[in-house]
């Protein structure tokens, strides 16, 4: 992913007006029963946003515009502030050290990926978080925050590593809160513009896609 990422984030003010959200791919069969059979083929969910609901100016455009055009399109990967879920926990509290349990000791590792779990019934999903918020990140090991000057977090990669010597021990629980970005690209090389149509209220389409880390 670094070769091909911009580590910038999309205009913040389009973003938090924008609409998506998590994509699945299932396949259904129904026999002849009428019994189904389901199997999904991606072990991982891929966010998908359109921006384009969140320009309401002609600045605005001129700024999406710009990124798009510095960003080549879909070549370049960028990050982009999901509203509804950019912290470790719910939207409206604040992070703390203990909010997503990312690890377990065992007296040698040193480095833990950042990752949000959702659900706690028989089938949690688990999601690594690779673009967290430089600064926002908090470590505990054992429900006791951990100084970063003991453990620090790659903003570029989500791996939160712990100095020499500081190796969490064996059956202590890591966790960790954060804020965190999507890493997207757009999913298009052409960006239509009607100013006639924009002017009138018809907002552009603006199609982001997830980079699954």
């Amino acid at each position: 992913m670094p070769s091909d990422f911009h580590e910038v984030r999309f205009p913040l003010d389009v973003a938090l007006r924008g609409s998506g959200g998590p994509v699945l791919r299932t396949e259904i069969v129904t026999l002849a029963s009428g019994r189904e059979h389901r199997n999904s083929r991606w072990a991982d969910s891929r966010r998908r946003y359109d921006a384009g609901l969140g320009i309401r100016t002609l600045d605005a455009l001129h700024a999406v515009l710009a990124f798009f055009e510095e960003r080549r399109g879909r070549l370049y990967g960028f990050r982009y502030r999901d509203r509804v879920d950019h912290r470790s926990g719910p939207p409206s509290t604040a992070v703390t050290p203990t909010d997503q349990r990312i690890g377990t000791g065992d007296g040698t590792t040193r480095v833990f990926a950042l990752a949000k779990t959702y659900g706690d019934g028989p089938a949690p999903y688990r999601r690594t978080i690779a673009k967290p918020v430089a600064g926002s990140v908090r470590i505990a090991v054992s429900d006791v925050e951990v100084a970063m000057a003991r453990a620090a977090c790659d903003p570029a990669t989500g791996l939160v590593t712990f100095i020499p010597g500081a190796a969490p021990p064996a059956g202590a629980a890591i966790t960790a809160g954060f804020e965190f970005d999507v890493p997207v690209r757009f999913d298009t090389d052409e960006l239509s513009i009607d100013l006639a149509a924009f002017t009138a209220g018809e907002v552009p389409r603006v199609p982001l896609v997830e980079i699954v880390p």
